[in-house]
């Protein structure tokens, strides 16, 4: 993707990423962690502030720092890097809310051409996994 990124540290196993959101609430550091699921080479995208006490991902928080497309660029940067480093994984994102599921729909679909030079998309939808469709009420993608 040719959109602007932050720089990304990448931890010693490329399951984790970390970098800065820059804007009107200040200098907001974020995560992007990779954590295996029960389905062998199928991955779960998490991602959302770091807690500041504990280093952890908190993906409840709304930072509104107004670079939303510029914190999606570098996160699905990271899904590059990843899918390098691990080959034949599979990586499943779902957002903690409507909306934030909504927003990472509106995402795809926005930018489906590009994202389909290096990937396939599904969506969940009726309990089966079928191709990405913008139109469609899906909860998960892969």
């Amino acid at each position: 993707m040719n959109f602007d990124k932050y720089p990304l540290t990448i931890g010693d196993t490329a399951m984790v990423y970390e970098f800065y959101s820059e804007g009107p609430k200040g200098i907001v550091a974020k995560l992007v962690i990779y954590r295996e699921t029960y389905l062998r080479n199928f991955y779960n995208l998490g991602f959302g502030d770091k807690d500041g006490e504990t280093g952890a991902i908190d993906d409840s928080v709304i930072t509104n720092n107004g670079d939303s497309q510029k914190v999606l660029a570098t996160v699905a940067s990271t899904l590059l890097h990843f899918t390098d480093k691990i080959p034949h994984s599979k990586v499943i994102a779902v957002g903690r809310t409507k909306s934030r599921t909504r927003l990472y729909r509106m995402g795809i679909y926005n930018n489906l051409e590009m994202i389909q030079e290096h990937f396939e998309v599904f969506g969940r939808k009726d309990n089966r996994w079928q191709p990405f469709d913008k139109i469609l009420n899906m909860k998960l993608f892969l």
